[in-house]
């Protein structure tokens, strides 16, 4: 899945820089505190006494679960279904050209039978969250956009006109304990305790509940009517993605974190300046900064090209 912040490509400059500062892991509690699609999390699943993940977006909750908690793999092909012209369909391929109609009716039909199945006890919640990640990835990749879903193409692409596999999103297997949460993080941190808080928030006005909205309705699987010429529905807006409101919310964050070590992902796009993050953070004890450059994330070709800065801001809590 091409998903806009991912730090896949920076996992090992943000692992590098945490060693530095923590030293020794595998006794450590690391929370992925704005966890996305969980490659931070899941990276560290083997390499700490346990994860804490959280994202406040359903079909992140969804990818999360499956990454980081799931201890049972499940035979997709046991899920029996029908293609189906349901919700995704009517709205998502007949009305607009997200996906070709054969893949639509068998979103549809695979989504109702993960339900049935749930409901019916005949697969228990890892099983339920390993199908339905499973089944997100598996439509991300016909989807017919760019790699959002603000807008879809006008013609289906090479990779939307092929045919839907139903492909399984193995994890890591741990007999460790790891926690996942679908909560506002700023009001998950007053809750959770630990000794690494990883922190990668929105860096600018991009809402990811918009960007994201058809996987959002994959996932809730509810009836609504759907909005505008992409066919949203309301979705979550962060206070990290607004310029009046952002400050705010990361220094309430720093301030109620009770975790020794603080880590913050922001790029020199993003909304906050690095000397308003020195200033938010450095109040809270030890700070220092580490950059890496790294090729911008393009939305499609027609993106702006070049190089963008990748800060991880630290901070040692004073008092912890």
């Amino acid at each position: 899945m091409n998903y806009i912040g991912s730090k896949k490509h920076l996992l090992h400059f943000i692992e590098t820089t945490v060693k530095k500062e923590v030293g020794v892991l595998d006794n450590k509690i690391f929370c992925d505190l704005f966890a996305g699609t969980g490659t931070v999390g899941a990276y560290f699943k083997t390499k700490v006494k346990k994860v804490i993940a959280n994202d406040i977006e359903p079909y992140a909750y969804a990818i999360i679960y499956n990454k980081i908690k799931n201890s049972t793999v499940y035979d997709l092909n046991k899920l029996e279904h029908e293609h189906k012209e349901g919700f995704i369909y009517k709205n998502y391929a007949l009305k607009r050209n997200y996906f070709s109609k054969e893949n639509a009716k068998k979103i549809d039909g695979l989504r109702e039978a993960i339900e049935k199945s749930f409901t019916c006890k005949k697969i228990n919640k890892d099983e339920y969250y390993y199908c339905l990640a499973s089944l997100l990835f598996s439509a991300d990749r016909v989807a017919n956009t760019t790699g959002v879903y603000g807008s879809f193409l006008k013609k289906l692409k090479f990779m939307a006109k092929s045919k839907m596999k139903f492909i399984a999103q193995e994890f890591e297997p741990s007999d460790k304990q790891h926690e996942v949460y679908n909560q506002n993080a700023n009001e998950l941190i007053k809750t959770i305790e630990g000794d690494i808080l990883y922190l990668d928030p929105p860096y600018n006005h991009r809402q990811y509940g918009l960007n994201y909205h058809i996987l959002n309705t994959i996932v809730k699987n509810e009836l609504f009517k759907p909005r505008g010429k992409s066919g949203f529905d309301d979705y979550i807006r962060s206070d990290y993605c607004r310029t009046t409101k952002v400050e705010e919310a990361l220094d309430a964050l720093i301030g109620e974190a009770k975790f020794k070590y603080i880590f913050l992902s922001y790029s020199n796009d993003g909304i906050l300046d690095k000397i308003a993050i020195k200033k938010i953070m450095s109040k809270y004890g030890s700070y220092s900064v580490k950059e890496f450059d790294h090729i911008r994330y393009r939305v499609s070709q027609k993106s702006r090209k070049g190089h963008v800065v990748e800060y991880l801001h630290v901070v040692k809590k004073d008092g912890m």
